[in-house]
């Protein structure tokens, strides 16, 4: 017999949900409680633990029209708070499960909106919305090389889910982790990866701390330099390097690693800053879609520009690999921010959170 609650759910699934728009479907779906959707991923928090003083791991229950991830990949996440949705992105922590289930950990930051909304707010039961997974740094089907992966901070998750995909394939191969964090209580997974060292042989684990001193024979002190990538990897041009972290640190590493090791691929999930320009003329950015003609700064990202004119594009990484953000521009000049290279070509695709407008544009918003 169905419950009181299942009821007006398969009833709008199966007798509404034919004769109403997606968009509608969708809103009352989110209303009473099911992940039900005609157009959308959506994900019921079926389980939320604490992961460290800071973070904690979410299981979410995606629905069908989740098509899978790799290990290693990201996924943007949607909440409403306080009626305004909010789009951040996240590294899944897990790997592909029979059941569809997936695992995100997330760090609460200082200020940080959505992180703080699942840090503190979210609960068991609670109705998300993801996107299709995305990213590249994956691990290849056969790996000939060694590997060493560097992480700091939250850029422990993606590599979280590499290591747990290491050890569903048996460790197939000799593999370092150094994870750093400032103090012990930061660091998350650590009873899942001190057992894994303990029955792994092919499994090293050091934590690197930059504010405790250390106490364990798995613990460093300092900051990347390569004396300690010397004493962790001396075999380094015999592995491939995977590095996440904050933007300062995957480039502290990249300078002392790149060119000694077999390969290295890295993802920094702190949005890039931007060199400010001197001189800044004002452009013109006629939005298509709203009818709207708005003024902003030559030289300053486009999202950036728009949200100053109380605009709000969707956005997810802010960094130029989600894509959320990317719209069409149908003329005008840009500059990409983070290589510099220009784009004069009519009717292309845009990712605004790394664009400025070089000339008048107009883009499909």
């Amino acid at each position: 017999m169905s419950s009181p609650v299942t009821r007006p759910l398969r009833f709008l699934r199966r007798t509404l949900g034919p004769l109403v728009e997606p968009a509608v479907f969708d809103f009352w779906s989110r209303e009473l409680g099911s992940t039900a959707s005609r157009s959308r991923i959506q994900a019921r928090v079926v389980a939320k633990r604490a992961e460290s003083a800071r973070a904690v791991t979410l299981e979410l229950q995606p629905n069908r029209r989740f098509e899978g991830f790799l290990p290693g990949q990201h996924v943007n996440i949607t909440v409403e708070i306080d009626g305004r949705r909010v789009t951040r992105s996240y590294s899944l922590t897990g790997v592909p499960r029979e059941d569809d289930r997936l695992s995100l950990t997330v760090q609460q930051v200082e200020g940080g909106l959505v992180s703080g909304h699942l840090y503190t707010d979210c609960r068991v039961g609670d109705v998300v919305e993801l996107g299709a997974a995305f990213g590249e740094m994956t691990l290849p089907e056969i790996l000939p090389f060694k590997l060493l992966l560097l992480a700091a901070g939250s850029g422990v998750t993606p590599l979280m889910s590499l290591v747990r995909e290491l050890a569903q394939r048996g460790m197939p191969v000799d593999t370092t982790l150094v994870y750093w964090a400032r103090h012990r209580a930061d660091l998350c997974f650590v009873p899942e990866l001190k057992a894994l060292a303990a029955r792994e042989p092919k499994f090293n684990l050091r934590f690197a701390l930059t504010g405790d001193a250390v106490t364990g024979t798995d613990e460093l002190r300092g900051r990347p330099s390569r004396e300690l990538l010397a004493d962790v990897a001396p075999d380094l041009s015999e592995r491939a390097v995977y590095a996440c972290g904050p933007a300062g640190f995957v480039a502290e590493v990249e300078l002392l690693a790149r060119t000694q090791a077999r390969s290295f691929q890295s993802e920094a999930f702190t949005p890039p800053v931007f060199a400010p320009v001197e001189s800044q003329s004002e452009v013109t950015l006629m939005l298509a879609k709203s009818n709207r003609v708005v003024r902003v700064a030559s030289g300053q990202p486009l999202l950036a520009a728009l949200e100053a004119q109380g605009i709000k594009p969707p956005s997810g990484c802010r960094m130029g690999i989600c894509n959320t953000c990317a719209c069409g521009k149908r003329d005008g000049l840009t500059r990409n921010l983070k290589n510099g290279g220009e784009n004069a070509e009519p009717e292309s695709n845009l990712r605004i959170c790394i664009s400025s407008a070089q000339s008048d544009l107009t883009l499909d918003l």
